[in-house]
Order: C-alpha cells, then sequence, then structure tokens
C-alpha cells in the first residue's frame, strides 16, 4: 500500500522540470501501484511544445476526467472527420478548471503555459490505444508535420 502523499508546489515543480527534460516533453507521476488496477489517478505535467495526436477510447469504461492544477491547457474535440466541435481552456483560477471526456469522443489537449500539471482519472487496467482510437487525420507523434499541426490547434487559444 502507498503511503499518504501530498501533492504540493515541490512535487509538481519536480515533475514539471521533468517534463522540460523529457524528450517528449511530458511526464506523469502515478498514483496507482500497478498498471493493472482498477482506477488510474495520475499527475500529467506538459510543456507548448509536446504534441499529443488526438485520439478517443472506445471502451465504455474509459471516460477520462481531467483537473488543471497548474498553469494553462487547452483541450480539444474533434468529429470522426476530424473537424473541431469544441475547444475549452482550462486555468486552475479560470473559468473552467477541468473536464470529463466521454468514451468514444476524439480529442487532444495542448499546454499554453510552460509547468501546466493536470490530474487525471481513468478506469484501468492500462491498455495502449489502438489504431482505430488514434485519429488517422492527424499526424502520429514524432512525425514530420506533428510541430504545423500543433501550432495549427494551438491558435484557437490565442
Amino acid at each position: 500500500m502507498n503511503p499518504v502523499q501530498i501533492i504540493n508546489r515541490e512535487l509538481l515543480e519536480k515533475l514539471a522540470s521533468l517534463a522540460r527534460e523529457s524528450p517528449r516533453r511530458r511526464r506523469n507521476y502515478n498514483f496507482h501501484e500497478t498498471e493493472s488496477d482498477a482506477c488510474h489517478r495520475l499527475l500529467n505535467a506538459i510543456e507548448p511544445d509536446s504534441y499529443i495526436q488526438p485520439h478517443c477510447h472506445r471502451a465504455a469504461a474509459k471516460d477520462e476526467t481531467l483537473i488543471v492544477v497548474r498553469g494553462r491547457l487547452g483541450v480539444i474535440f474533434f468529429d470522426e472527420l476530424g473537424a473541431v466541435t469544441a475547444a475549452v481552456a482550462l486555468a486552475p483560477a479560470g473559468e473552467s478548471v477541468g473536464v470529463n471526456i466521454p468514451h468514444g469522443v476524439y480529442h487532444t489537449l495542448v499546454a499554453l503555459e510552460s509547468g501546466s500539471v493536470f490530474f487525471e482519472a481513468k478506469a484501468g487496467p492500462f491498455a495502449p490505444l489502438t489504431p482505430d482510437e488514434k485519429a488517422s487525420w492527424a499526424p502520429v507523434e514524432g512525425d514530420a508535420q506533428a510541430a504545423a499541426y500543433l501550432k495549427e490547434i494551438k491558435q484557437r487559444f490565442a
């Protein structure tokens, strides 16, 4: 059993620092013990130049909840063809601080400030995204087009 863990500024800064040093420019800190746990709870730190390919979670148990605890994030929702259906900026002291994303909804998120961290909760066990959960109309992570696409979707929050 894990000991009590306090989520303080020191932890958030350490996690943000690890994200800045990471090649993917993001880093998570898990509160759940194993990838097979029934409930996954974690902090995710993400930097503005980190790209997450739009995706959805098809399994009915894979709704996910995100709450920003530091910085500012943009969450973008898409239809099955890649058209943006909604976008929301999230910040700890903002009008919107979090979002619940139902399974089957295509989405991505972008960091709008360096050092951004969000809390995420979703059902386990961990399962990597399947090809049909990744948006075929968006560049894959690491693709030469990913940086341009990231810049394009971030303009919704300029």
